[in-house]
């Protein structure tokens, strides 16, 4: 991975993002959540906005076990028009709360916004983003949504999409019965990928980019995944979206999480420096971000 360039903000306003993470409301999700050991690496021109997914929802595999009801999701379903109801969701939160800085996502807050800047730059171009970066962690964009904007999707990359899902309910619902210190996330007779292989853009788990004479998304972006993520092609796929010479990638070596070692915060803090300088347009800017 590219070295990440070290931005100092001491003489410049707050830097805010918006998180959209699908877990809990605040306060306890904010003080407790899983990217608390990375965000206090950041100085304090950095501020977060956590925002609550708006439906109520039974938690997802493994969830109960570190935080407590209530539960929301940003969408039901998987076809496009549970998204696009949910890009309506969002619009009116971005006029009301934003303009942001950035967004950071976790899992379904990647499917969100990712779809939202897909067809944002497919619809309406010439129209302003609420935000100017966007870090993805854990998650992709999908599959309906490419196929709806004219990408061609393999047979091989449906199945796979099919079956790394069901891995992941399985995966994180083996915490429950887990060991103490046991890796819960990999189980070799299920791994598919070698997440340390070179990429070949014909063949992005399924999905051939040479094919795809420009980038979805031309902003610039950050990729965070584990290697031992069932869902880590979604995430590869949905870096390759992106517009390469803005965007940076990088392999936690966990799973379907955020580990909290300290290399991991360090890299992680790095990467949101990194999209904040990439943010900045050189002038003395407000910066907000938001975290979903």
């Amino acid at each position: 991975m590219a070295q990440v360039p070290v931005q100092p903000f001491s003489d410049r306003k707050p830097v805010m993002f918006t998180a959209l993470m699908t877990l809990k409301p605040r306060p306890m999700f904010e003080s407790y959540n899983h990217t608390a050991s990375f965000r206090a690496k950041l100085d304090s021109s950095f501020s977060f906005d956590f925002v609550d997914a708006p439906y109520p929802s039974t938690p997802a595999a493994g969830i109960e076990l570190f935080y407590p009801p209530p539960y929301y999701i940003f969408y039901r379903g998987t076809d496009v028009s549970a998204l696009r109801a949910a890009h309506e969701w969002l619009r009116d939160l971005l006029d009301r709360d934003g303009p942001y800085d950035g967004v950071m996502l976790f899992s379904q807050g990647c499917s969100l916004i990712s779809s939202f800047l897909m067809y944002h730059q497919a619809e309406t171009p010439h129209l302003p983003l609420p935000f100017k970066v966007a870090v993805f962690i854990c998650g992709g964009v999908p599959l309906s949504v490419v196929e709806d904007l004219g990408v061609r999707v393999s047979a091989e990359a449906h199945k796979l999409d099919a079956r790394t899902r069901k891995q992941l309910k399985q995966r994180a619902s083996a915490v429950a019965t887990a060991a103490p210190r046991t890796d819960y996330w990999i189980d070799i007779d299920e791994r598919q990928f070698d997440p340390s292989a070179p990429i070949d853009p014909s063949d992005v788990f399924g999905l051939d980019f040479t094919k795809i004479k420009k980038p979805l998304i031309s902003i610039p972006t950050v990729h965070i995944y584990g290697g031992k993520d069932p869902r880590f092609p979604a995430s590869v796929q949905l870096s390759h979206f992106c517009e390469p010479s803005m965007r940076r990638t990088y392999d936690h070596g966990g799973g379907h999480d955020i580990p909290r070692t300290k290399d991991v915060s360090d890299t992680i803090a790095g990467l949101v420096r990194w999209s904040a300088f990439m943010s900045d347009s050189g002038e003395d800017t407000i910066f907000s971000w938001a975290t979903w």
